[in-house]
């Protein structure tokens, strides 16, 4: 279905391209021809990632922590210079903890909402003002998460994840006049660097839950990536507003109750 021009001319930006779904994106993209620029907050990490990257196509980075307007003014400019226009946002970067909801603090909270609900949306903003409205063209894929029925175990991610997925609907309706198309991924449990930063317990329990997925499997970084790349292209010139689940029909019918039941063991 994608060819090597698929994004020929065509620059695209992706948040926490560094690692996981967010390098793949990119690696991806400059396959399909794209010039990508890549941005997250580990500056080290980040050009690790551009060197690598290189060998795929054309890639640029820069530091950027996207709850930052300074970091996300740097970052315009940049592409500015660098390529004088943007056609395509990823907005992958996002954080997020386990935590029962009665003991997230404010600070835990506001984090994880700043970061993956307010810094979504400078980044969209400031893109759109500076490159998509002006251009009357653009693309936004944004990652969510499995948020269908909740988020038992990650309050404050589900209802940031939330809040992402409203503001899509709402900026596919009100940007359309300019020729700008926004959708989300939603991926389910995804095998990538990201399950890494869970305690062991929690893997043993992804491990365990795989079975319950009705495709029997996680998702793979390439799953998330195709879908980007489809909702990015002009196969899906016609879909604005949505949100497309990458997941095995893990939304369907998955017991979301399995990561709180393990925090629930710790305690006991």
């Amino acid at each position: 279905m994608f060819k090597a021009e698929t994004f020929k001319d065509k620059v695209a930006l992706v948040t926490g391209g560094r690692s996981g779904i967010g390098y793949q994106i990119a690696k991806d993209m400059l396959l399909m021809g794209a010039k990508v620029v890549i941005c997250s907050r580990k500056g080290d990490l980040l050009k690790t990632a551009e060197e690598e990257l290189n060998a795929f196509g054309s890639v640029s980075s820069i530091p950027c922590d996207i709850r930052k307007e300074e970091d996300i003014a740097s970052l315009v400019q940049f592409i500015k210079e660098r390529h004088g226009r943007l056609d395509i946002l990823v907005n992958n970067a996002g954080g997020q903890f386990p935590a029962l909801a009665e003991f997230i603090n404010n600070k835990g909270w506001n984090a994880v909402i700043n970061n993956n609900l307010n810094g979504t949306f400078f980044m969209t903003r400031e893109m759109a003002n500076h490159f998509f409205i002006p251009q009357k063209q653009g693309t936004i894929v944004n990652i969510i998460a499995d948020i269908f029925r909740g988020f038992p175990g990650m309050a404050h991610t589900g209802a940031a994840r939330a809040g992402v997925e409203n503001l899509t609907k709402t900026l596919a309706q009100e940007w359309s006049e300019f020729n700008i198309r926004i959708n989300c991924v939603a991926p389910g449990i995804i095998e990538s660097s990201g399950l890494e930063q869970y305690p062991q317990q929690i893997r043993d329990m992804f491990d365990a839950a795989k079975k319950a997925i009705p495709m029997g499997r996680f998702g793979s970084v390439e799953d998330v990536s195709n879908a980007v790349a489809f909702l990015a292209s002009p196969m899906a010139a016609y879909i604005t507003g949505i949100s497309l689940y990458v997941d095995g029909a893990q939304h369907l019918s998955y017991d979301k109750m399995g990561l709180v039941n393990v925090m629930k063991s710790f305690m006991k």
